[in-house]
């Protein structure tokens, strides 16, 4: 339906009961996103929106890559997101070319006083884990991220061992050293729910983290504000976000319009597809809605999708002209101008929605 303003407005219809109940999880879940969110604010300061990609990545059960100079607060925010849930162990790895797969996911050790091999997990074994430069490893030790990031376990000497949860990767790559790394290939990079980079502070943000380490670094006195009980909450809240019929057909239609661009050799997968349609229940989420918008889903297609195509060369050669963020903002423009999103959603009262 449409408010008084022209606005097209997507809300559920549902039983009375039924809708007061998942309001009433979303709401819940809300209040802890928000407690989250303004916990892990005090100290990576003015990126509030990108902070709530990264919790709505944790909600859904994703991961994110971050492709971002040094110096931004990639690592703070891991171990800020990781203090903030009672309980929650940070790792970090810091990839080289030397890493090797038994270096993230652990090994057996012989243990001579019982004289048995003993397990040694590996810092995959973690809540949240911060995987630094992730293109510096070779292709072997990424690809023994592939099993934890799709299934959250790792298989070793045989056994499969599962990974605590919550489990959130935090990837980064640097865009402006390419000396000794090794690309990711788009197999792997279709694994990551989205991509994003934290960029620099504004002046007035970078003078208040100045301040705030004048004696010591705030991450020093940050205490947990949720529990692993709670965002847990948080992630079975997202089912709950209702999404119209209409507006999850527009989402398969965008992600199928990208494998017929001109501008694209090849398009996202159905795993896009999936990730989209979670990511806005998560971003509504987050935004203290039970419902998702267009606004939600245009929000959010580059983020999801950007990472998860292949460009053709003319498109790569005109980047380089351009600016890559000027050639995405043309590619999703493009793309959103063929497949324009479903004017309106009307309400009935005999007719309910699909299973949220």
């Amino acid at each position: 339906m449409r408010s008084s303003s022209g606005e097209a407005r997507y809300a559920p219809v549902v039983s009375a009961s039924a809708e007061v109940d998942a309001e009433g999880r979303v709401a819940r879940a809300a209040e802890i996103a928000a407690r989250l969110r303004e916990n892990i604010e005090t100290v990576v300061h003015g990126k509030t929106e990108e902070i709530r990609l990264v919790l709505s990545a944790l909600a859904c059960g994703g991961h994110v890559l971050f492709e971002d100079v040094p110096g931004t607060a990639k690592t703070v925010l891991a171990r800020a997101i990781a203090q903030s849930v009672e309980g929650a162990i940070p790792s970090r790895i810091q990839c080289t070319p030397d890493l090797q797969p038994n270096d993230v996911t652990g090994l057996s050790i012989y243990n001579q006083k019982v004289r048995e091999f003993e397990f040694q997990p590996g810092p995959i074994f973690a809540n949240v884990v911060l995987v630094d430069e992730i293109n510096r490893a070779m292709p072997k030790t990424q690809a023994a991220l592939l099993e934890a990031m799709a299934e959250q376990q790792v298989t070793t000497d045989g056994l499969t061992r599962r990974l605590p949860s919550p489990f959130l990767l935090l990837a980064t790559e640097n865009p402006i050293e390419y000396e000794g790394t090794f690309p990711l290939p788009e197999a792997q990079l279709d694994r990551f729910f989205l991509k994003t980079s934290l960029g620099y502070p504004s002046l007035d943000d970078e003078l208040l983290i100045i301040d705030d380490q004048r004696e010591h670094h705030p991450l020093a006195t940050l205490e947990p504000v949720v529990t692993v009980e709670e965002v847990e909450q948080l992630s079975a809240a997202v089912r709950d976000v209702y999404l119209d019929p209409l507006l999850g057909r527009w989402i398969v239609e965008l992600v199928r319009a990208t494998r017929e661009s001109p501008a694209v050799a090849v398009g996202a997968s159905v795993r896009g597809s999936l990730a989209l349609e979670r990511a806005a229940r998560g971003w509504a989420l987050l935004h203290d809605r039970a419902y998702v918008t267009p606004v939600d889903v245009e929000h959010l297609f580059l983020p999801v999708l950007g990472h998860r195509v292949v460009f053709t060369p003319k498109t790569l050669a005109d980047a380089r002209r351009t600016g890559w963020d000027v050639a995405l903002a043309e590619f999703r423009a493009s793309t959103l101008a063929a497949i324009p999103p479903p004017s309106s959603v009307f309400e009935s009262d005999h007719q309910e929605p699909a299973a949220g």
